[in-house]
């Protein structure tokens, strides 16, 4: 299973989906799109059924420049918050 990016636009905000499986490989192309669409992003999360720690560690990131993480899983979530606490130890 590989990552599916679907953009809408909204006329206010820019809404990137992500579906299947996002690994490290696709964040380079995932970055690109999203500084390609504006300061109002969301990333709707409902349909990434893995990820790993780069990918946790970039979700982390974004939501921290600004961007809406929606429809994200508890277990992200809880990731998200362990990984911005060992990088404030490090």
């Amino acid at each position: 299973m590989t990552l599916k990016i679907e953009k809408h636009w909204d006329g206010h905000r820019t809404t990137i989906r992500l579906i299947g499986r996002m690994q490290a490989e696709h964040l380079e192309g995932l970055e690109k799109l999203i500084g390609e669409s504006g300061p109002a992003i969301s990333l709707d999360l409902d349909e990434v059924a893995l990820v790993d720690v780069e990918s946790v560690r970039f979700l982390g990131d974004c939501e921290a420049q600004g961007a809406t993480l929606l429809n994200c899983s508890p277990y992200i979530r809880d990731w998200i918050g362990k990984e911005r606490g060992q990088r404030k130890k490090e």
